[in-house]
């Protein structure tokens, strides 16, 4: 099959790791021919241009900056979007017929280039659901329910499951959650298709190990925690230095917090500001390096904003299971993350904000080699029998 596959973010090569990536070169090995439309912002300075990397044709088109830029600029980035593809798609594309249309939220945008491309060439569209907008956006008072802004991207967000013939959500309550609000789509359309990854046996040297552990004056018994991610609002990061404070000066557990994003600054600023002896936050982290830091952790950490209405699921998640960490996890009482976690003994749950309940958690963990060791296998299997792009593949496959 021809697949075109658009996609917000910036690709530039193939063998790159990410839950996209691992996903293409899925398609590409099994046999089919992938085509990538793929943003380069305007920062970059780069002309759009159509390049092959490791057999997979990818189309790099110029946009404006649609990412950590002013809200204007990104407003208009993203209404732009879905025009540029199209055009760009029928300029390099015109003599390709695809079969399959794949694509992702963020953003809601994609619609002219689908509904372009199915006229066009009769092909099948999956969209992977990976967040809901502009709902998550209304949860965190960044849009005026039944504002302008708000009725203009709803009704965008209707055109883009209207025009999709298959819809693949994170998880069961994201299926119920779409079905449910959107009456309009039929729900034998709407699926299961979570975030995936092709897992690496990866294993961290332990002269590595004594040199990340010196660098970061982490002592030799102390239990590792990870948070590493996205920065930002959706995050609700202030209970997370809640949980950095309240744990401050004791010396049996040590947290590492990478990532870069809106809230940036503030974590910034907060660690400049306050006296704390067990904690680093490292941004200007190479990939090579976040492998190695992760590898060196006993526990991950995920933090979701308690406003939310919406079931988010966190590509984050991955990476802990995938180096056979059990997770704690702080979210809102409508995402299934927790539930699914502590079903399949691989991790704690508390409601975010509610740092009595998450620090008994953590307390559990600290010291306990054996419970940690046993979860993070029971967390490495599940991802290993549900998350990768093997299970991805078929899913989708399943309808053609």
């Amino acid at each position: 099959m021809n697949i075109l596959f658009l996609t917000i973010l910036k690709i530039n090569k193939i063998s790159e790791r990410g839950i996209y990536t691992d996903l293409i070169r899925k398609f590409r090995d099994e046999g089919h021919n992938v085509y990538v439309v793929t943003p380069t912002e305007r920062r970059c300075n780069e002309k759009t241009e159509l390049f092959i990397s490791e057999d997979v044709n990818v189309l790099r088109v110029k946009t404006l900056n649609i990412q950590k830029t002013n809200i204007f600029e990104k407003g208009a980035g993203i209404v732009l979007l879905g025009y540029q593809f199209t055009y760009h798609v029928q300029r390099f594309f015109k003599d390709i017929k695809f079969d399959l249309i794949l694509y992702a939220t963020p953003p809601i945008t994609f619609t002219n280039v689908v509904r372009v491309i199915k006229k066009r060439d009769h092909a099948k569209a999956y969209l992977m659901l990976k967040d809901i907008f502009p709902q998550n956006a209304v949860d965190l008072g960044m849009l005026k329910r039944n504002g302008l802004m708000h009725k203009f991207f709803r009704q965008k967000e209707k055109l883009m499951y209207k025009i999709s013939d298959y819809i693949g959500c994170m998880s069961p309550a994201n299926v119920k959650y779409v079905i449910s609000h959107n009456p309009y789509i039929s729900p034998q359309s709407v699926e299961v298709c979570p975030n995936c990854i092709e897992p690496e046996k990866k294993y961290l040297q332990r002269k590595d190990s004594e040199i990340l552990r010196m660098k970061y004056k982490i002592s030799a018994s102390a239990t590792i925690f990870i948070y590493g991610g996205n920065l930002g609002k959706p995050q609700g990061l202030d209970f997370m230095l809640q949980v950095l404070n309240s744990n401050n000066n004791k010396q049996d557990r040590f947290f590492i917090i990478v990532g870069t994003g809106t809230e940036q600054k503030k974590i910034e600023k907060w660690f400049s500001e306050q006296n704390i002896t067990n904690s680093v936050y490292l941004m200007g982290v190479t990939k090579t390096e976040y492998d190695k830091i992760v590898q060196l952790c006993d526990v991950g950490l995920i933090f979701l904003d308690k406003r939310f209405t919406i079931p988010n699921y966190p590509s984050r998640l991955l990476s802990y299971l995938e180096y056979k960490m059990p997770v704690l996890i702080a979210t809102d009482m409508y995402s299934d993350l927790g539930e699914i976690a502590m079903q399949n003994n691989y991790g704690f749950f508390s409601l975010h904000g509610d740092i009595e309940s998450y620090n008994r958690n953590l307390e559990v963990l600290i010291g306990n080699k054996e419970l940690i060791k046993e979860m993070g296998e029971n967390g490495h299997n599940y991802l290993l029998n549900n998350y990768t792009v093997d299970h991805a593949y078929k899913t989708i496959m399943n309808h053609f």
